[in-house]
């Protein structure tokens, strides 16, 4: 017997979705009973089915399975509870622009088994809301019901055409329990929809006119800088990045990055920033905005000099899911970044006669040394210790980890995901971390926390699907993050499907940055010189412990290190557990307490 179930999973199949990551509810029987036919007609189901207890942690896993596949996994949950229970992962989805479908089913409208699958539990009657999709509509690229069984494969085709069409993103599909049950005659499950038919919308190039203009901008430029924060997301687009700067000398500063946009040693990148005060920014006298969120903050004190040029190159220049946000710029270009620097790059060729290469030959040596005088000083960081104890800096901490995961893992840490959640300690990752292979350091893109722990199981598993298993995954988080992550779940998760990751927790005790915020706007405030335990910001002596919440709930290894000079033993023995035992493990790094 087929029913729309059928449909549904058939087409996603067909449409290379290859994970579902599900937390099953009584709206969901015909899914259950059409999985069990695939398994016992064919052997398998035609999805990867993953029991996720935690609707959050399902929709971070699908997350992170899409940052390295590019594909859409699939994410179900129960009616309207289980879709508010996906929580602040629907903001990260939407802000990363992460292609996710979401299915909820729905209470059924009948009630006298007027149509199979009508209300025979008390919780249907009280789960039928007026307007489900609104719960998440906002975030979403596209809402719909599934109305029937005939239209199913259109609807679910529809959908994803969206979610994979810029600005990629979530959608959410819905349907009501009668009609995922509705039966269907083999002809309409077999006639389906052919998925190439539905391809996502094809990203503007630039047009000649700008290119013209730029690249004549970058030529005559005597301190060119490009801002970017989330070109990295297409890793093709890194490298273009590059040979752009390093064809014509142009400065790269990172601001708020989601993702690796350039090489930690390419002797462009003169810095990275997270507070808005932008890296040379009053120096520069043409500035391109390359896929970026936040390129500067006019409150922090730093805001382009007058008179430079400003070009803003951008899938939404507009931002326009954003209440509020604007750059004065000379040029707006909606465009692929990919596809654009690919343009500038060669019509830079092109344009580079021997006395502009002398100018950009001398840029160059500026771009060195201004490199040099930055990793000098993010080299010197890393060997201080917190003053009068034992504890390490987040610098040091970092330095020692990025030291032993070179040092033992096969690819000397080139074949490494590292999850950046640092939140207050985030500039800090990127800084000492120093990521170098394009797609190797990822962030979820928005603000919400607890991304981190799911997004690793979901990586793990996307890693094999595009056959680029890592040595290791990496997960650094704050230990507000953690506990964010629903632990128990994720680690149960990791566990049970064998996608083995290293955490590290950056322990200080608590929520620094919202006392950090508080101090932003009321420095000579009441709450200055307030501890955090009077804020009630710090989770103070009765702190959990973090790591052996992994080792009840997962299996995992764990560990706690309060000395700097235990931090590189115990971060050789993790990596080893996760590489070698195949188990997660949790490292417990004790920073200076607030």
């Amino acid at each position: 017997m087929y029913n729309t179930a059928t449909v549904f999973w058939k087409t996603l199949a067909n449409a290379g979705v290859t994970h579902a990551f599900v937390n099953w509810g009584s709206d969901h029987s015909a899914l259950l009973e059409d999985l069990e036919r695939q398994r016992v007609e064919n052997g398998k189901s035609l999805l990867e089915i993953v029991t996720c207890p935690n609707e959050m942690v399902a929709l971070c896993a699908a997350h992170g399975y899409a940052q390295v596949t590019g594909r859409p996994a699939a994410v179900i949950v129960h009616v309207d509870v289980g879709t508010q229970a996906l929580a602040s992962a629907v903001h990260n989805i939407d802000r990363g622009q992460t292609p996710v479908l979401i299915f909820a089913g729905a209470s059924p409208w009948t009630i006298e088994g007027e149509l199979k699958g009508s209300r025979t539990e008390w919780p249907l009657w009280i789960q039928d809301v007026p307007d489900q999709a609104a719960i998440v509509r906002q975030y979403m690229r596209y809402t719909a019901q599934i109305p029937n069984g005939v239209s199913a494969a259109k609807t679910v085709m529809r959908a994803l055409q969206f979610a994979q069409s810029a600005l990629k993103g979530p959608v959410y599909l819905w349907a009501r329990r009668e009609v995922l049950e509705e039966e269907l005659d083999a002809s309409v499950v077999e006639q389906g929809v052919n998925a190439a038919g539905w391809p996502p919308v094809t990203q503007p190039s630039l047009p000649s006119s700008a290119i013209n203009t730029i690249v004549s901008a970058l030529i005559g430029a005597q301190f060119p800088l490009i801002i970017t924060g989330n070109v990295g997301r297409s890793p093709n687009a890194v490298p273009l990045l590059s040979a752009l700067s390093t064809t014509l000398s142009v400065a790269i500063a990172t601001s708020c990055p989601s993702a690796l946009c350039i090489p930690h040693s390419h002797p462009c990148l003169v810095g990275s920033s997270w507070d808005g005060r932008t890296a040379f920014l009053k120096d520069a006298d043409v500035i391109i905005i390359l896929e970026a969120d936040i390129p500067w903050m006019p409150i922090m004190g730093t805001q382009p000099k007058s008179g430079a040029r400003v070009f803003v190159i951008d899938a939404d220049p507009l931002k326009q899911s954003v209440g509020y946000a604007h750059v004065d710029a000379e040029m707006l270009c909606k465009a692929d970044a990919a596809e654009a620097l690919g343009q500038l790059l060669e019509a830079a060729e092109r344009r580079l006669s021997e006395p502009l290469r002398a100018t950009v030959a001398e840029r160059k040596l500026h771009l060195e040394a201004l490199h040099s005088t930055w990793t000098s000083q993010l080299a010197e960081a890393e060997r201080a210790l917190v003053p009068g104890a034992a504890l390490p800096t987040v610098p040091y901490l970092l330095s020692a980890l990025r030291s032993a995961v070179a040092d033992h893992t096969p690819s000397k840490g080139q074949n490494v995901l590292w999850l950046n959640e640092g939140i207050s300690n985030a500039g800090h990752i990127w800084d000492h971390i120093q990521p170098e292979v394009p797609g190797s350091m990822l962030m979820s893109g928005g603000s919400s926390l607890g991304y981190a722990l799911g997004a690793a199981i979901g990586a793990q598993m996307g890693s094999v699907v595009v056959q680029r298993r890592y040595d290791l995954i990496v997960a650094i988080v704050g230990d507000g993050d953690f506990l964010f992550g629903a632990p128990s779940t994720a680690y149960w998760i990791a566990s049970r499907y064998e996608t083995p990751f290293l955490t590290i927790v950056l322990n200080n005790g608590g929520w620094l940055s919202p006392g950090r915020s508080m101090a932003v706007v009321h420095p000579q405030g009441h709450g200055a010189k307030a501890s955090g335990h009077r804020l009630t910001t710090s989770f103070g002596p009765k702190a959990p412990n973090y790591s052996q919440i992994a080792v009840a709930a997962g299996d995992a290894w764990g560990r706690r290190v309060e000395s700097a000079s235990d931090l590189s033993t115990v971060f050789e023995e993790a990596a080893r557990v996760v590489q070698v035992e195949k188990k997660c493990a949790v490292v417990d790094c004790v920073l200076q307490l607030f």
